[in-house]
């Protein structure tokens, strides 16, 4: 066994021996790839969200230094028309470029220590092949090892993007480089039955074109028709919920949300695992991803972006083109590339039919709350009292209700906007946002004959009553909870709930103040 060549499948027989969702299917569509044109694929995807698992599945199922058929008989793959074809059959090289990028990465000759490594990992696997005097390029050696024995290599990347994203310019040209001496070359479909990269940015573009325009790209903005390998889908988190005895509904409220290509239900499977081993729901996503590197992002405040970003926390969404992105984290210049930067970094779900990006589950609004809080925005007030503001809604402190929208409309809306409607609903959704951990909340919801502004429904098994919240705009206070009698704004969620809360909202734009009254109505 080797560290990079001929690994064997240790690696992947310990996923087996802990929870496991079968994904083997996705072996079947880079089966489909090899000696074609095709057989170059890089398959992107947010943290943890089963990149390197899926590495190491391939891995085992290729490797020719080990048996690996008990692993997979009863996977999906086993039933695929080329599961014998190919099983153990190749030598297959894994490389972690985070390997490389933690142990050397400001040190300039990276890609030379990188390439010592493999070769001389590869040289023991083949010492009759290549003279110990060999100087040349890796590369070289692969060739020569295939004009040799006629073997055709299977290499996986995992993290390929890693240098990209930590490394300095001069180092990803480097990089970039070796990438295309490896991959771009005449020899390379003789000596590579197929490549496998995987990382969180699709493959870095200059200008308009790829630096690795040969390969077959799958990301979360264009999944090619394999989304269901791109994390968990509702089915699976069902099954696994029903075999550990959890709450499905809880699971999706945490980590529910993605909608990647024509799948409308992907889970976060980190998250899910952490939550079935914690036995509870929380957040995991702090030990995988950096707020302060969202925040970075949205402090830019490319063309309005803090405005989006707060309709996005109010529960809206937002226009975005990802087609421009170069696929460099360190060069984004416009709205739109820090939009989609968020998306590959999983703080964004994208809905590719309407191009259009939002916030996808509770887990991570909690920490585009946190990024928010610590950028200094002004938002924060809102976020930061928003627990309490609910707490005294229940309680029916009106004065108290009236006083922290005040302030929230004052600290959270441009003066352009001050006066806007819009802007108030969407003002009232921030500063409620706490209630998302016990209520369904709903902005502009058909009741009854006509639309009430906000309503809170509790979630399954929440103990607490609903929320109708009505804006009224230079009215008396009361017009309010007359309206949402008048229209029968209750009627239409008095099912899902028992106790109702009425709340009633008047803002005096001469005076640019709030006035409050709350009523229960009881099942």
């Amino acid at each position: 066994m080797g560290i990079y060549i001929n690994r064997g499948n240790y690696d992947f027989s310990q996923a087996l021996n802990s929870t496991f969702v079968d994904k083997s299917g996705l072996i079947s569509i880079i089966n489909r790839t090899l000696f074609t044109e095709q057989r170059r694929s890089c398959v992107t995807r947010s943290r943890r969200f089963g990149k390197s698992m899926a590495a190491n599945m391939l891995c085992a199922y290729y490797d020719r230094s080990c048996d690996s058929r008990s692993l997979f008989e009863n996977l999906e793959i086993s039933h695929d028309p080329s599961f014998e074809k190919y099983l153990n059959k190749f030598p297959v090289i894994k490389l972690d470029i985070t390997d490389f990028t933690m142990r050397y990465k400001d040190d300039p000759s990276i890609i030379g220590k990188m390439q010592d490594a493999l070769k001389a990992d590869v040289r023991e696997a083949y010492p009759n092949i290549v003279p110990d005097d060999f100087n040349d390029d890796f590369m070289e050696m692969l060739i020569r090892i295939n004009q040799a024995t006629g073997d055709s290599f299977i290499m996986v990347i995992d993290e390929w993007d890693a240098m990209c994203r930590e490394s300095s310019d001069a180092t990803v040209e480097a990089y970039l480089n070796w990438l295309r001496r490896m991959f771009k070359g005449s020899n390379t479909i003789s000596v590579f039955a197929g490549v496998y990269m995987t990382g969180i940015l699709p493959i870095k573009k200059y200008s308009k074109q790829s630096a690795l325009n040969n390969f077959l790209e799958y990301s979360v903005t264009s999944p090619m028709g394999e989304e269901r390998f791109f994390g968990f889908t509702r089915e699976e988190v069902k099954t696994l919920c029903e075999e550990q005895g959890r709450s499905y509904d809880e699971f999706a409220k945490w980590y529910d949300g993605y909608s990647i290509g024509r799948e409308p239900s992907i889970f976060n499977p980190n998250s899910v695992m952490l939550a079935l081993r914690a036995g509870r729901c929380g957040s995991f996503w702090q030990a995988t991803a950096s707020y302060e590197l969202v925040a970075t992002y949205i402090d830019m405040n490319y063309e309005g972006l803090k405005d989006d970003i707060i309709h996005m926390l109010s529960g809206g969404r937002c226009e975005v083109n990802t087609t421009n992105f170069s696929n460099d984290m360190h060069d984004v210049k416009s709205k739109n590339e820090v939009l989609t930067v968020l998306i590959h970094l999983g703080y964004l779900a994208y809905d590719f039919e309407e191009e259009e990006c939002y916030i996808p589950n509770y887990e991570v609004r909690r920490e585009m709350e946190n990024a928010v809080k610590s950028s200094g925005w002004q938002i924060a007030y809102a976020i930061s009292n928003s627990k309490k503001l609910l707490k005294e809604t229940l309680a029916g402190n009106s004065d108290y209700v009236a006083e922290v929208i005040d302030k929230a409309h004052d600290e959270t809306t441009s003066i352009l906007s001050y006066n806007n409607e819009n802007s108030l609903a969407c003002v009232l959704t921030i500063a409620y946002i706490y209630a998302q951990n016990d209520y369904i909340v709903h902005r502009e919801l058909a009741t009854g004959k006509g639309y009430a502004d906000l309503v809170l429904i509790p979630r399954r098994n929440v103990d607490k009553p609903a929320i109708v919240l009505e804006l009224k705009y230079n009215k008396e206070v009361d017009a309010a909870i007359a309206q949402i009698k008048r229209k029968k704004y209750v009627s239409k969620i008095e099912q899902y709930t028992g106790d109702i809360l009425l709340v009633g909202i008047n803002y005096d734009k001469k005076e640019k103040l709030h006035t409050c009254t709350i009523e229960t109505v009881t099942k």
